[in-house]
């Protein structure tokens, strides 16, 4: 667990699975994903985040608003293997996803430096990428206000036909140095 200004981050628990699920359940959070996700879904992802977090110390966290105790998202890390069809890998990618409620607050960004902090102190990683849909632009804009660049390697995302309207994703990066200089 580790604390920014505002927020909390922290390994999920059981209370964060209800909330997650009307995240999920978002159709103007999940605009950039295939398709909004299920309670079952939604369980089955943060079972799957919470044991990542168990084996490896690390992982899309759970991110709680400080002021009010209320769990507003995920934040955090996550390895993207060789074979995952994502350009540079394998890399560490940075993601975040927090209910609608808490957006235009500066939250996602601030969350963000949180998680890359960790990457590049703890663990001494040399850089991280993050990566969506090319008509994300909330997302570009957390990853620019983070001092991620664009690396140019648009690529078609593994996971959807290629005729699907959010298959084209950006790849962003920051490396250590350039997070220090901020």
């Amino acid at each position: 667990m580790f604390e920014t200004k505002r927020l909390i981050i922290r390994q999920w628990r059981e209370s964060d699975f209800v909330p997650f699920s009307e995240i999920n359940a978002d159709p103007q959070v999940m605009r950039f994903f295939p398709s909004t996700l299920t309670t079952e879904e939604t369980m089955a992802q943060a079972q799957r985040v919470h044991a990542y977090i168990e084996k490896r110390g690390w992982g899309f966290w759970a991110v709680e608003e400080k002021a009010t105790g209320q769990f507003i998202g995920f934040v955090g890390l996550h390895h993207q293997d060789e074979d995952c069809g994502i350009p540079n890998a394998p890399l560490v990618e940075i993601g975040w996803r927090l209910s609608s409620k808490y957006w235009g607050q500066g939250f996602a960004p601030e969350a963000a430096r949180a998680a890359l902090a960790f990457a590049f102190n703890t663990l001494a990683l040399p850089a991280v990428y993050a990566f969506t849909a090319l008509p994300n632009i909330p997302s570009k804009r957390v990853m620019e206000k983070i001092g991620m660049a664009n690396t140019g390697n648009d690529f078609d995302h593994p996971k959807l036909p290629k005729d699907h309207a959010l298959a084209r994703h950006c790849l962003y990066k920051i490396t250590k140095e350039e997070f220090e200089a901020q």
